[in-house]
């Protein structure tokens, strides 16, 4: 049974699972997505969700300098173990998360970080726009709700395409590192320097 790119990078994001893991587990359910959740969890591999209520207290900041010293990036990323803080692929991890924010100038990690008063105001400004086009209100709704999640994309960090995979976001890459390194994993605060620019 030939299994469906998307299928798989669905079913990593609910488990965290790796590629092939994903893969297998399809196949075996002729593609069905919970009974492939079920089999990764019989077999024993753990699903990143199930670590994002654990403590992560360990970690590293990590730093990436960029255009000859123009744009600077400081990102704290926790896990739960020095262990795994030293691992190759944590650091790497940490390093193209800075890069990212080099790259993209996120204002927020995630969306429920983007304050109440900043999303309502982008809504008015999103509804001025169209509202000479005399839509019915339904379609108004879902227009702005479309610019809404295009401006969650560009301003929350973990809503991005990733530079280096734009197959995936941010988030995906997360849980998958999460399901590789066993542990939880958080994001938790940046700060992005731009030569020259306002504080």
């Amino acid at each position: 049974m030939n299994i469906d790119a998307q299928r798989v990078k669905e079913l990593r994001l609910k488990t965290g699972a790796g590629i092939m893991d994903c893969k297998e587990a399809l196949k075996a359910n002729d593609g069905d997505l919970e009974k492939a959740i079920e089999y990764l969890r019989k077999k024993g591999i753990n699903t990143a969700s199930s670590k994002l209520t654990r403590k992560a207290l360990s970690g590293k900041v990590g730093s990436y300098i960029h255009l000859y010293g123009k744009i600077g990036v400081l990102v704290e990323v926790n896990c739960e173990t020095d262990f795994v803080a030293e691992t190759e692929e944590f650091k790497n991890f940490v390093k193209d998360i800075a890069m990212q924010i080099a790259a993209t100038n996120p204002r927020y990690i995630s969306k429920e970080e983007v304050p109440p008063d900043i999303i309502n105001k982008e809504k008015e400004i999103f509804y001025a726009q169209i509202e000479k086009e005399n839509k019915p209100v339904k379609v108004m709704e879902k227009i702005v709700e479309g610019k809404m999640e295009k401006y969650f994309e560009e301003n929350c960090l973990l809503e991005q395409l990733f530079i280096k995979d734009n197959s995936q976001r941010v988030k995906e890459l997360l849980l998958g590192m999460i399901g590789k390194l066993g542990e939880n994993i958080i994001i938790r605060r940046f700060a992005r320097f731009k030569l020259g620019e306002e504080a």
